[in-house]
């Protein structure tokens, strides 16, 4: 949802992060056995490393161990206190590979939210086919401005990153324009739940339904919803985004997961295909969105009207 940790400055094509949940963890743990062969290579004692870099001991133990990622400098601090520093340059590509991988929010969003949000439409470009199931909001290509704004507040509160959310909804909405491309096919699974969750104000929500009935109409996109009385199959435990047959993209609270195990992607091609048989299109989903519209509306707001 997207995209290492470096700034990026919109002029390269941002790198593929194809890994599984279980390679990010043996990517760390070699990393940490690498430096653990350096310290002992040069004769220290965890202790002994730790001292010289006035560390406390724990941390040495942390980064061995897989259990802490290290910084740049944590890796140049290493290499020159066991006298590798020809291992410098080596062990940062490892660890800028790890962050491709697995990518924190905390660091992705260190330098605002508009960044973010040019790296996702550089991938966008690439992509021809489009599987979405989100079960708690709406996908940031169908959202209003208005709604958009929200979702990036609750980044902000949450991360205590940079403010910028004016640049960010603006670089969301521009991102809007691949729905329109006729080269590209998208189809969004949503449950009922995820048009019902108070995000936003009501106002607002009821101007997001109103645009997704609008987008049920594109030629070249199917919008499905999954209704409160359908009974599922797979358990919608968490939205993802399939992009082509190439990569699963899965946001958790601390971080955006990038899957492309061959087996990985089939669970989730099956999961998808499942969801969406159990969603209703065309007519009936536009019936289940205004229902919702019926429902918010009807409810009676604060100032009295």
């Amino acid at each position: 949802m997207r995209l290492g940790t470096e700034p990026y400055d919109g002029t390269t094509l941002p790198p593929k992060r194809t890994t599984s949940i279980t390679s990010v963890h043996e990517a760390r743990d070699a990393l940490g056995k690498r430096l653990r062969e350096l310290r002992t290579a040069a004769g220290l004692s965890g202790r002994a490393l730790a001292e010289s870099l006035s560390w406390p001991p724990s941390k040495v133990s942390k980064l061995e161990n897989g259990k802490q990622t290290p910084t740049d400098d944590d890796i140049r601090d290493w290499t020159r206190a066991t006298g590798s520093e020809g291992e410098t340059e080596a062990l940062l590509a490892s660890l800028h590979t790890l962050e491709v991988q697995h990518a924190e929010w905390q660091r992705q969003l260190r330098v605002g939210l508009k960044p973010h949000q040019q790296e996702i439409a550089e991938i966008n470009a690439e992509t021809r086919l489009f599987r979405v199931f989100e079960s708690t909001f709406i996908p940031g290509l169908l959202q209003t401005a208005e709604y958009a704004r929200y979702r990036f507040a609750q980044s902000i509160t949450v991360f205590k990153v940079r403010n910028d959310i004016d640049e960010a909804v603006a670089a969301r909405v521009r991102r809007q324009d691949i729905l329109y491309r006729p080269d590209k096919r998208f189809h969004f699974v949503l449950t009922e739940a995820a048009l019902r969750y108070r995000l936003c104000p009501p106002e607002i929500m009821l101007g997001q339904l109103d645009r997704l009935v609008s987008l049920s109409a594109l030629p070249n996109a199917k919008l499905g919803i999954v209704a409160f009385e359908t009974a599922y199959v797979v358990a919608p435990a968490h939205g993802f985004w399939l992009l082509d047959n190439d990569r699963v993209m899965v946001e958790t609270f601390s971080a955006e997961l990038n899957l492309a195990q061959p087996q990985e992607i089939a669970l989730y091609g099956g999961i998808f295909e499942s969801l969406a048989g159990a969603a209703s299109y065309g007519r009936g989903a536009r019936a289940i969105i205004n229902r919702v519209i019926d429902d918010l509306a009807s409810e009676p707001r604060e100032d009295g009207d």
